[in-house]
């Protein structure tokens, strides 16, 4: 049974930094472009960082220099660092993989991704 769990969401201080984590589990995720998206309250979902099997990152302008993702493919892990946080960055967060594509990223499109994890909550309070 393919599943991604997030961890690592919490509430914080406009300025402070989060790390998010995604446990992979059920499928080898090391071929696949794998990423982060967040929805708030009202908001579609939206995506934010991707890195494909070479590591290569695309990052949404609302985030470029802030959040850095990376993967550790002998752990099947998926990692956000947030730094410098805006109570904007307020959202449920959410990492997804795309297992219809090998080795690259196609783009933000939720669509486009078919394994989802539950969400973890970032808070950030002005």
């Amino acid at each position: 049974q393919v599943q991604l769990v997030e961890s690592g969401g919490g509430s914080v201080q406009s300025g402070g930094s989060l790390r998010l984590s995604c446990a992979a589990s059920g499928s080898t995720y090391s071929p696949y472009c794998m990423g982060w998206f967040r929805q708030a309250p009202g908001k579609e979902r939206e995506g934010i960082a991707l890195i494909d099997s070479d590591g290569i990152t695309i990052y949404a302008d609302s985030v470029k220099g802030r959040f850095t993702i990376s993967r550790d493919n002998a752990k099947n892990a998926l990692y956000l660092q947030m730094n410098s946080l805006k109570p904007e960055d307020t959202a449920l967060y959410y990492c997804a993989a795309n297992r219809r594509v090998w080795r690259y990223c196609t783009g933000f499109r939720p669509t486009d991704f078919g394994d989802w994890g539950q969400g973890t909550q970032v808070t950030v309070s002005s």
